[in-house]
């Protein structure tokens, strides 16, 4: 399912998102920035924090975390996540703030997806996690050079 999941918000999406919206006069750099952000930035992270936020135990179990005592912490983050999808998903609405959305997920991705490298086990799908980070980072990086 987590597959799925990532699969849609990362890549059918954002490209069926661009596809709909081709005849516009937005250039295709800029198409692809915007529903990269909005899906892989946005809804992604926003339905990341709100189940960190909600059922942290969820994402302890999904590091191998076997206590509740890092709920708190698994909360923070999911605040966090809260905070940078909701950026993402706002910026379809407030195009003022999609370098913002787009470089906050760049940073982000590229950060946790760098953390998944170095752990030195990993489960399917933090390998899944590790690749769609990864990949998202590079993509978000290279758009937003090419739409300086």
């Amino acid at each position: 399912m987590y597959i799925l999941v990532v699969t849609l918000l990362m890549l059918v999406m954002p490209l069926a998102s661009v596809a709909i919206e081709s005849g516009s006069s937005a250039g295709l750099v800029a198409l692809l920035l915007k529903w990269f952000v909005f899906w892989g930035v946005g809804v992604r992270l926003a339905v990341a924090g709100l189940r960190q936020t909600v059922k942290p135990a969820l994402t302890a179990e999904l590091l191998g975390i076997k206590s509740s005592d890092a709920n708190f912490v698994i909360r923070e983050l999911g605040f966090a996540n809260l905070a940078i999808g909701s950026l993402g998903i706002a910026s379809l609405s407030a195009p003022a703030w999609l370098h913002g959305a787009a470089l906050a997920g760049a940073i982000f991705y590229a950060l946790v997806g760098i953390q998944h490298v170095l752990a030195p086990h990993r489960t399917r799908d933090e390998n899944v996690a590790m690749v769609s980070d990864l990949a998202t980072a590079i993509v978000l990086a290279a758009l937003l050079v090419m739409d300086r």
